[in-house]
């Protein structure tokens, strides 16, 4: 009644995993947080007429670890989340927390002032605000 496989199941099971890890190292799509592998952290961009604003997702990131850079219209945000000391004797069965060092890079509009950037951290979150310089501001002209 029943035929016996030429291939034993876990052979299937093997080449299921292998699978699934190649496609978790070509993957590049973003997951269900929005962010994509390497894309920590989680970056809102927006902007204003007088300054542009980065929020970054840093939760249990010292903000001492965290460096911020400006240099010719980039900004690098680099720095590193350190594992927690476990408690003695105690078992982690699933790690799913990013640690490990970590950069973004984001290229600003060319009307920032770099002279004018302000950071600041507050639960989990730093802002870095950038202002615009006041001579390249848009302005409406009125059509006559």
């Amino acid at each position: 009644m029943f035929q016996r496989s030429l291939f034993p199941r876990d052979m299937f099971s093997v080449l299921e995993r292998l699978q699934r890890e190649m496609q978790q190292n070509f993957d590049f799509t973003p997951s269900i947080r929005g962010i994509t592998r390497g894309g920590f952290p989680a970056l809102n961009i927006g902007s204003t007429l007088r300054s542009v604003e980065i929020h970054a997702f840093v939760p249990g990131v010292d903000p001492d670890a965290i460096d911020v850079h400006l240099e010719k219209g980039v900004l690098t945000i680099a720095g590193e989340r350190r594992e927690p000391v476990a408690a003695a004797g105690s078992t982690t069965h699933i790690d799913e927390r990013f640690t490990g060092a970590f950069r973004r890079v984001v290229s600003l509009p060319d009307d920032i002032d770099a002279g004018a950037v302000t950071a600041s951290y507050k639960d989990g979150v730093l802002h870095i605000s950038i202002a615009r310089r006041e001579g390249v501001r848009q302005r409406r002209i009125v059509i006559e």
